[in-house]
C-alpha cells in the first residue's frame, strides 16, 4: 500500500478567491407566493403583484423574475 497524499497547500483555496457579495433581493424586496383558490400568484413587500398562474412553479419564477430585475 502507498501512503495517501497528505501535503496541504501553501495558502487555502478560500484565501486566492476574491469575495463577491452573494446576489440578494434589491432592498426593501421580499417576495412570495400566496394561494387563491385553485390559483397561485407572487406578491412583493414593494406592492408588485404577479398575475394568478394554475402553476405554482410559474408564480415562483415571477417572483424570482421580479427579484432579479434591475
Amino acid at each position: 500500500m502507498t501512503p495517501a497524499h497528505t501535503e496541504s497547500p501553501a495558502e487555502p483555496l478560500s484565501a486566492s478567491l476574491p469575495e463577491t457579495p452573494s446576489p440578494g433581493p434589491p432592498a426593501g424586496h421580499s417576495a412570495t407566493t400566496i394561494e387563491r383558490g385553485s390559483f397561485c400568484l407572487a406578491r412583493c413587500s414593494c406592492g408588485w403583484s404577479g398575475p394568478a398562474r394554475r402553476s405554482r412553479d410559474r408564480a415562483r419564477t415571477d417572483a424570482t423574475e421580479h427579484l432579479t430585475a434591475p
